[in-house]
């Protein structure tokens, strides 16, 4: 009786050639109903995806090259340190902020939350789990409305600021002086441009710290909490935090910039070639590895006043001088209680810094314009120019 399954011969026949291992004789013939390897390569899962990857990429590099060149067409052609410049680099300034201090709402809620009463949460997880077991998913961006705005505004004004006194000191100073002592111009430069930005941050930030803490929160959103403060202590109680404000932020702001600048020179300085011989996506990455860097120099500096501005804002007395405020909050807290919170503060705003100074040289990028920071190129001197001019008349 014949058997029902096939015999080791036919199954051998019918795939063996399926088998990786399998290397048939050169006189077999391919059957009619095998597979030809000439047509069905073997399938690659990686290359397929790099593939794609770098179509897509090319797509996205095409089409944001098309977006860039219709925003310049409509703006016209962009002279350095013109109005349209200022007003690229302020507009530039105010979508690195904005975004990016909303985005780490979260952090930024359990720090000022743990500066105020170090009690309160016995660790950043511990906060995040107890704000969402009690206002949901929602409560971890407590704050986030008045920290848009405020930010967006110092942003435009300190980027923008920045720009416009780091010319104007650079020209008091003289074109010698300058390059000599350019890290006095960027420091000045700097801290003249935060000065008008805290002006325009100040109210909401008042807003902002109430509102992350107090619980419950102090406002249900940023006009809220605006009339809420005004209603009890008139305007002047949006500005009552403006002198400790100063005193964060201007150093803050100052190490900022210099620090950046610095850091960007140097490393295009240890690099091969020039600034302008990387592609616009490895400047901006350069950027935000300076930015990254001088965020945590700007963590540390500034830390001692970020605590004492939450104290005031959340525990001053009504009528109560600033000096006395500061006097006795140093009193409760001590020197210790200064640095409360500084380990998420680096992690936030080493994060902010690196992705403002990406997002803003990306902006410049985008209308046409030269990124920030990396040494200029040499000018001639005017010996240089006039030998130059005649080596050119000789020559021809």
């Amino acid at each position: 009786m014949p058997s029902l399954f096939p015999t080791a011969s036919t199954l051998s026949a019918t795939f063996g050639l399926s088998s990786p291992f399998a290397q048939p004789a050169p006189t077999t013939k391919r059957s009619p109903y095998a597979a030809r390897s000439d047509l069905y390569g073997s399938w690659d899962v990686l290359e397929d995806a790099k593939r794609t990857t770098n179509k897509v990429g090319n797509e996205v590099a095409k089409e944001y090259t098309k977006l860039s060149n219709e925003a310049q067409s409509k703006a016209g052609k962009i002279e350095l340190y013109s109005a349209k410049y200022y007003a690229a680099c302020t507009f530039g300034g105010m979508m690195a902020c904005g975004l990016t201090h909303w985005a780490v709402t979260p952090l930024d809620l359990v720090k000022c939350r743990r500066q105020v009463d170090s009690k309160t949460y016995t660790s950043n997880i511990d906060g995040w789990r107890k704000i969402i077991a009690a206002d949901g998913t929602r409560g971890i961006y407590t704050g986030g409305s008045p920290t848009f705005f405020g930010y967006s505004i110092q942003g435009a004004l300190k980027y923008g600021g920045y720009e416009f006194f780091k010319k104007f000191y650079s020209d008091l100073a003289g074109e010698e002086n300058a390059v000599r002592y350019k890290t006095w111009i960027y420091l000045a430069g700097s801290a003249s441009a935060e000065f008008f930005a805290d002006i325009g941050l100040c109210p909401l930030e008042a807003v902002k710290v109430r509102m992350q803490t107090t619980i419950p929160p102090f406002a249900t959103g940023t006009l809220n909490g605006i009339n809420k403060i005004v209603a009890a202590e008139g305007v002047a109680g949006l500005y009552k935090g403006l002198y400790p404000l100063w005193a964060r932020q201007i150093p803050y702001t100052m190490m900022k910039f210099a620090s950046f600048e610095t850091i960007v020179e140097s490393i295009y300085h240890n690099l091969p070639g020039q600034k302008s011989d990387y592609s616009k996506g490895a400047q901006t990455a350069v950027a935000f590895t300076g930015g990254y860097a001088a965020g945590i120099l700007c963590a540390i500096v500034s830390h001692p006043a970020d605590v004492m501005v939450s104290k005031l804002n959340s525990n001053r007395l009504p009528g109560e001088a600033a000096g006395k405020a500061v006097g006795r909050i140093y009193k409760d807290i001590g020197f210790a209680g200064l640095w409360s919170g500084l380990p998420i503060r680096i992690v936030m705003i080493g994060t902010l810094t690196g992705l403002q100074w990406m997002i803003y040289d990306s902006f410049k990028i985008f209308m046409g314009l030269p990124t920030t920071g990396g040494a200029a190129p040499p000018k001639q001197s005017t010996t240089e120019k006039v030998k130059d001019a005649v080596v050119g008349q000789q020559n021809s």
